[in-house]
């Protein structure tokens, strides 16, 4: 078992979402030295799909044996944690003083195809970026000053691109919410508000490990099997549901989705 098992804790406490890859606890290259910090990457994967380069964020591409990453980043702002050794994510390069990346930071590779006509990132994905990497940096006690993209890291100068947004105000970002200056996230209410006043509460938010008759019913409007079981394909079928129907991909079946629901 490698030294990063406690990621999916630090991201869940932190209040995002999170996909364990199975077997991640001994996934690695080895295991990490000590951590100093993160350094954003973009996947440079398909246009379309949550996190279509988890396969090769695992498995690894021609020459670079994986995983490639301890953390993608889907687009629905889901963290899939890949694993808790070293990761063959950073090269040669240096940041802040530090000059083995691979075995003193860690990588978050978010899903993106890497070029301008990919820009801006879904707003619940630069969230979530910006809120997991505060929470990492804080749980190894380190400032917003150790995240880096990996074009800050790589040598020499040019050898990489990513990431292509603004770091500085990425980190900016980052600070307000380890400071606790930065707007609380919109949580979503856990069941749907009274239809008048007075009223009881309507449905609960399903999201996926739930059961029964109302996820047979959503399942039977996102078009999968209607076993009543909220799982990876009603959750896919639900994110593709919402981003058809200009909501939040975020896979959650809560007040605002229950209603385009409703009216199909």
């Amino acid at each position: 078992m490698h030294s990063l098992t406690w990621l999916p804790d630090v991201l869940k406490i932190a209040g995002l979402k999170v996909s364990v890859v199975p077997g991640f606890e001994n996934r690695g290259s080895g295991d990490v030295g000590r951590i100093f910090g993160v350094i954003c990457h973009h996947t440079v994967g398909p246009k379309t799909g949550n996190m279509p380069s988890l396969n090769t964020l695992i498995n690894g591409r021609p020459g670079i044996p994986g995983p490639l990453a301890q953390l993608g980043l889907g687009r629905d702002g889901t963290y899939f944690v890949i694993a808790a050794g070293r990761a063959n994510h950073a090269g040669k390069g240096v940041f802040r003083d530090v000059r083995n990346g691979n075995s003193n930071f860690i990588g978050i590779e978010a899903e993106n195809t890497g070029l301008k006509t990919d820009l801006p990132y879904p707003e619940v994905q630069m969230d979530a970026y910006h809120r997991g990497v505060a929470a990492i940096l804080k749980h190894i006690g380190q400032g917003k000053e150790f995240c880096a993209a990996h074009r800050e890291y790589a040598k020499p100068n040019g050898r990489k691109i990513d990431t292509l947004f603004d770091m500085n105000a990425f980190r900016s970002t980052v600070g307000e919410i380890m400071s606790g200056t930065a707007p609380a996230p919109t949580m979503i209410p856990a069941v749907e508000p009274p239809a008048q006043p007075g009223a009881s509460p309507g449905r609960p938010t399903l999201r996926r490990g739930m059961t029964g008759e109302l996820t047979r019913q959503v399942q039977a409007k996102v078009g999968v099997n209607t076993d009543g079981k909220f799982g990876a394909k009603t959750e896919a079928a639900v994110r593709a549901f919402q981003r058809d129907h200009g909501l939040v991909p975020d896979g959650i079946v809560g007040p605002k989705t229950w209603r385009v629901l409703d009216s199909m």
